[in-house]
């Protein structure tokens, strides 16, 4: 008898689902409510798992199917969740997503609101309707997000004659980064249409009253003009092949330009010499300053963390950009994991590190917190960066943990960490370099209070 080879399953995934960011891209449009085509499971659970990040409230509409539909299909509840979504909340904009069960039983979903929209489109109050496919067996929530923006800008931009405003496809990073570079732009005097924006509808101020709708969120109308901008700037060096920016680029003759996130000094530099590039506006003095602090702190610093070993894990563009960072630091990325397949991870890696004295660190796709831990717990390392999925590896083998990304769920504030521009490396760069000094005070017998 031919004896079965050893098999794990998944025990802790280094992802979540498609829909989740789809959700969070929707969540980022003015007046819209995302909207899943599902059971009432995937609703509540994505709620769930986006509340314990953001600390915010957020709805995500269902059409609640049960095992009836699914032998049926769905688009009755698709239709009738729409109409009570319309009544209850008056959106402007529905993003709809699919879900898992929805894809598996093959409802056609563009038919069934087509059907839709001939049957209620006349009415007075009835908005616009987005639709994207994010089952979660074929992606993760990265791919979900870009999925869901792309869905945007295909059924709602229009071309036109051009004008001088830019598009930022800032890709998934905290509300406080996507605050960055809305100041970045305003600095600059510059135009920006920036898809999504959260900034405002999932780190929203205390108010007296419960908005159904939270303010904020990119507008309709600069949306529908996206195909008109000078240049389209998008974030991130694993995205697929066809995004929302090479659909305005190949549809609206709208120029693209693709960038790493703007973590660390290099990655930084590129983005402001991008921008630089396409307005001709000269960067403002007050950033230059941002970037002579930071290096000063690197070269007060670097004692105290040279030649340590991290593990980084997330997603795949924040890994990589995290990845940039720490080889300008002195420290030795040793694993850089995601749950992602995108396919580019360690092409995107080693561009990074280009020109660095950094080791090329083993890079994993596809794997979960069982795989990240064995590899791991051979590498001696000192460090961990990522979300809070590490923690449980993290306590158990008595290894520091900084908390970056999606999800943050065991500390406050997680939408509020800035990742981006040279202050964001600013507050990285402390963060690291306090954590590690910690773990050494902690281990030490005298517990020195005196550095």
């Amino acid at each position: 008898m031919t004896k079965m080879p050893h098999y794990t399953s998944t025990t802790n995934a280094c992802k979540l689902c498609k829909p989740i960011g789809a959700s969070l891209a929707f969540r980022g449009i003015e007046g819209c409510v995302p909207f899943l085509h599902g059971s009432q499971g995937c609703a509540t659970y994505m709620r769930r798992y986006i509340i314990s990040h953001f600390n915010e409230p957020i709805d995500i509409a269902s059409s609640s199917l049960g095992e009836k539909h699914a032998v049926y299909g769905g688009g009755a509840n698709l239709k009738l969740g729409l109409r009570n979504v319309i009544k209850k909340y008056r959106p402007l904009l529905i993003g709809v997503a699919t879900t898992c069960l929805t894809e598996t039983i093959g409802d056609d979903v563009k038919m069934i609101l087509n059907e839709y929209r001939q049957e209620f489109g006349g009415d007075a109050d009835h908005p616009e309707i987005v639709s994207v496919s994010t089952p979660s067996y074929s992606g993760t929530h990265m791919e979900g997000f870009h999925a869901a923006v792309r869905a945007v800008v295909e059924q709602m931009s229009e071309g036109g004659e051009k004008n001088a405003v830019i598009n930022l496809l800032p890709g998934f990073v905290s509300a406080a980064d996507l605050r960055y570079l809305k100041d970045l732009f305003a600095d600059l005097g510059c135009a920006l249409t920036m898809l999504p924006d959260y900034s405002d509808t999932l780190d929203g101020q205390a108010l007296n009253d419960y908005p159904l709708i939270p303010e904020g969120g990119t507008p309709l109308a600069a949306i529908r003009k996206m195909g008109c901008s000078r240049a389209t700037l998008e974030l991130g060096r694993t995205l697929p092949d066809i995004t929302a920016g090479t659909s305005l680029r190949d549809r609206d003759d709208v120029p693209l330009h693709r960038l790493g996130l703007p973590i660390g000094i290099r990655e930084t530099d590129r983005f402001l010499a991008a921008i630089h590039e396409i307005t001709g506006i000269a960067i403002p003095a007050r950033h230059e300053q941002s970037r002579g602090r930071l290096v000063d702190a690197m070269v007060d610093g670097h004692k105290y963390i040279f030649g340590k070993r991290a593990v980084i894990f997330g997603e795949e563009d924040l890994v990589v950009g995290l990845t940039s960072f720490l080889a300008e630091i002195g420290i030795q990325p040793v694993l850089c994991a995601t749950g992602g397949k995108s396919g580019n991870f360690a092409k995107a890696v080693s561009a990074v590190l280009a020109g660095t004295k950094c080791d090329m660190p083993e890079v994993h796709e596809e794997v979960d917190f069982y795989d990240i831990e064995e590899r791991a717990k051979e590498l001696r390392i000192d460090l961990l960066i990522g979300h809070s999925k590490g923690y449980a590896f993290a306590r158990r083998e008595k290894i520091p943990l900084v908390r970056v990304g999606f999800p943050i769920h065991d500390r406050m504030g997680g939408q509020r960490i800035l990742h981006l521009g040279y202050h964001g490396a600013q507050m990285l760069f402390d963060t690291i370099t306090n954590t590690i000094i910690a773990k050494k005070q902690d281990d030490s017998d005298v517990g020195y209070s005196y550095m």
